[in-house]
């Protein structure tokens, strides 16, 4: 920041994904994600807010998950920190606008499922099924999604966007959500069994 008399960008990416039901959680798994999902971005933000603030210029981009706009069964603490990440997000944007700051953005990036170390040791994992209910995207596709929407300067994006508008139309539609969620696993399953053969872990 010295050195270039400001600070242009800041990315929070870390994330860290346990799976299982609500309730089968150790506190400790539960800590970690909450720790590294929710506190680390906040704090991320915060440290970039604070370089940016004065001259009132800058981005941070989020890196937030489709789990952000609606949960899913055996990913549900996770999808939890991910709400929050992108309820922070969204609201600490309004603040800086309410506060009178008009040039530092905010962004919320939502990809689907990843294929990183993250899911590396997942694809066996029945409760991680929901990472294969839509479309498995490479890093590359990520940051080219990033760099548009750095462009943009949007508040929330979505990747890919069709999914991002059903995800949300879900949020809207527990009962429907609720009914639908064991065939979607289904044909989940079924993808990441074959995803498994064809993509071993590295």
């Amino acid at each position: 920041v010295q050195e270039s008399d400001g600070l242009a960008l800041w990315v929070n990416n870390a994330g860290l994904l346990y799976t299982g039901t609500s309730w089968g959680h150790p506190a400790a798994e539960v800590d970690a994600m909450f720790a590294v999902n929710v506190r680390g971005l906040m704090n991320g933000t915060w440290a970039a807010l604070e370089q940016m603030r004065p001259a009132d210029t800058g981005h941070v981009l989020n890196i937030v998950s489709l789990a952000g706009l609606s949960a899913a069964p055996g990913e549900t603490v996770y999808a939890a920190t991910k709400h929050a990440a992108l309820a922070f997000s969204t609201g600490t944007l309004q603040d800086l606008r309410e506060v009178g700051s008009r040039g530092i953005a905010i962004s919320s990036l939502c990809p689907d499922g990843i294929w990183t170390p993250m899911l590396f040791d997942k694809v066996d994992d029945p409760n991680a099924a929901p990472s294969w209910t839509g479309v498995m995207l490479r890093p590359e596709q990520v940051a080219a999604e990033a760099m548009r929407l750095l462009d943009s300067r949007a508040p929330v994006r979505s990747v890919p966007a069709w999914r991002g508008a059903l995800l949300r139309a879900y949020a809207a539609s527990p009962r429907l959500a609720v009914r639908t969620t064991p065939f979607v696993l289904a044909q989940a399953r079924k993808r990441q069994a074959a995803f498994g053969r064809k993509h071993p872990r590295p």
